[in-house]
């Protein structure tokens, strides 16, 4: 009940600050912006978005060994590819890109158990990417933390603090104890050292990337600080984990407006938004089509 009164409120919120960051905008201001976007840039922030969605494939590819289901490199980054493309756009991206995933590795011999510990495994290196570059931007910029959050400074700090301990502990369990855990019924397996130490290189790395997308985006219209634009992004990723949707729809562009304010960011927001949820949403839907006529054929 707290959490979809937390997730009501999120979208609430920030449904007023698009509404409240649009109002000053025309639509004919917008679309002159959008004709006048640099072509470089806006290449250039594809070719970001190609690499985050690489390295997403990674997160499958060491989740499978995770779960003590290896697999081909380019089963796992058809899968990743497929239900990530789809999973942004349709939200709660753990159930739709796991039903996803679940219909691709069931296929090639993983169980429903096998399937929850790959999505495991992802989910736990999006919070330590997630987590790792939030803790930099509270530190790095902790006033636009404070500029967005209204919270003191201290509070801040101390936020920064808990989150580094936190991976700090996470890293220490997996290379210092046991690696199975039971709590009640549940039985949860940490990962080996070396698979930890990936998670720790290609979280934070993905989020750099798709950061890296979002600004060369803005930059197609304007002049941005990247560190700006990534703290904006990570602390707006943040709200859209709580709201729960769709590609953070609504969400980003509320934070992102708010802390980097001005027509040309809006302008850049829907070309980040073209180039890195809509761009691959058409083939991920071809592959997941083909591959759902294929197996009716078998």
């Amino acid at each position: 009940m707290f959490r979809t009164i937390l997730a009501l409120a999120a979208i609430a919120l920030a449904a007023y600050l698009l509404y409240r960051t649009l109002r000053g905008h025309s639509y004919a201001e917008l679309s002159e912006l959008l004709r006048s976007a640099a072509p470089a840039r806006v290449a250039a922030a594809l070719g970001f978005a190609l690499c985050s969605y690489a390295c997403l494939t990674l997160f499958d590819f060491l989740a499978l060994r995770y779960a003590g289901k290896p697999l081909a490199y380019p089963k796992a980054a058809l899968t990743s590819f497929t239900s990530l493309s789809l999973g942004h756009n349709i939200g709660l991206a753990a159930l739709s890109s796991g039903a996803i995933r679940y219909h691709f590795y069931s296929r090639w011999g993983l169980s429903a158990g096998d399937v929850a510990k790959v999505i495991l495994f992802c989910g736990m290196t999006v919070g330590i990417g997630l987590g790792t570059l939030a803790a930099l931007a509270l530190l790095l910029r902790s006033d636009l933390a404070v500029k967005l959050t209204g919270l003191p400074a201290g509070t801040v700090f101390a936020m920064a603090i808990g989150l580094v301990m936190a991976l700090a502990a996470y890293l220490a369990l997996c290379f210092f104890m046991r690696r199975q855990w039971r709590i009640g019924s549940w039985e949860i397996e940490l990962p080996s050292p070396r698979l930890a130490v990936a998670q720790f290189v290609i979280g934070p790395l993905n989020f750099a990337l798709v950061a890296a997308c979002l600004h060369q985006a803005l930059s197609s219209l304007g002049t941005v600080s990247y560190l700006d634009v990534a703290a904006s992004y990570v602390l707006a990723n943040i709200a859209s984990l709580v709201a729960h949707v769709p590609g953070g729809l609504g969400v980003i562009e509320a934070v992102v407006a708010t802390v980097l304010p001005g027509a040309g960011v809006i302008a850049g927001l829907i070309i980040f938004r073209a180039v890195y949820f809509l761009v691959p949403l058409l083939p991920g839907a071809a592959l997941l089509v083909f591959s759902l006529l294929s197996r009716r054929k078998d």
